[in-house]
């Protein structure tokens, strides 16, 4: 029992991590390749890059494995993202670096490594701040609300690193990497805010969005993992795996899912 148990948590925190860091590397190899104009509020046009599209996922990840599996499990991901983004650069790096076919078209690889670069020297800076500053808040309200109020933790926690997020990643990949789409003779702060409020809005909507998800994620996966407590994780002291437990009577729920 212990056994089926124990690998089913092993898939489900493989699955989770591999979401986040293939994620990851996709957003810095697509990052600021191409912008979109998801619609308007108004006459102000919502602009959000193409690389944002799959980044509220990795909050997702985060926020599911800190709720189970603890602050310093979510935190060794974060370090293994950021690693991430330094492979990511280095195979860029040596792709240019390495002479090429003579005659063959590389015009796209070195438009595309210009872009990442950009994307990836601001991503790393923000993605830090933002991931990390993710994953003290949740576990803040989780030990202040003493493991309940699921939904706070999941929205207080990813609004506010999502504002950082978007805030540093414009700012960067603007003022060190100049690669943003900014319009020349026009003031340039406006453009900025529109793009931090723009990218922060998708991502808000999106963190509300997957609020529910979350929720029932959480319990499901409480319960097909034996971890029966609210606030309880994987691990810990009160984990009955961890203690020994082999009768599924002593896991309340267990039956049902094995």
């Amino acid at each position: 029992m212990n056994a089926s148990i124990q690998a089913r948590r092993d898939f489900v925190f493989l699955a989770l991590a591999g979401l986040f860091l293939g994620t990851l590397g996709m957003l810095n190899i697509l990052g600021l390749t191409r912008f979109l104009e998801l619609g308007h509020i108004g006459s102000w046009p919502i602009v959000v890059a193409v690389g944002a599209l799959p980044y509220p996922i990795t909050f997702l990840c985060t926020d599911l494995i800190s709720e189970l599996w603890g602050e310093k499990r979510a935190s060794q991901v974060v370090w293994v993202g950021l690693l991430l983004n330094g492979w990511v650069v280095l195979i860029l790096w040596l792709g240019g670096l390495l002479p090429g076919v003579e005659g063959a078209p590389d015009s796209t690889f070195f438009e595309i490594q210009r872009l990442a670069f950009g994307s990836v020297l601001a991503s790393m800076a923000a993605y830090l701040t933002a991931q990390f500053v993710d994953v003290r808040l949740f576990h803040f309200w989780k030990q202040f609300s003493g493991g309940r109020a699921l939904w706070l933790r999941n929205n207080g926690s990813t609004l506010v690193s999502q504002l950082v997020d978007t805030s540093a990643v414009v700012l960067i990949s603007h003022y060190a990497s100049g690669v943003l789409p900014v319009r020349p003779g026009e003031p340039v702060a406006p453009q900025l805010l529109s793009f931090i409020a723009s990218g922060y809005l998708f991502k808000a909507m999106a963190a509300v969005i997957d609020t529910m998800p979350f929720i029932w994620l959480t319990s499901w996966l409480r319960q097909w993992l034996a971890v029966p407590r609210t606030g309880s994780e994987i691990g810990g002291s009160d984990d009955p795996i961890m203690q020994g437990v082999t009768s599924s009577a002593s896991l309340p729920g267990l039956n049902k899912w094995t």
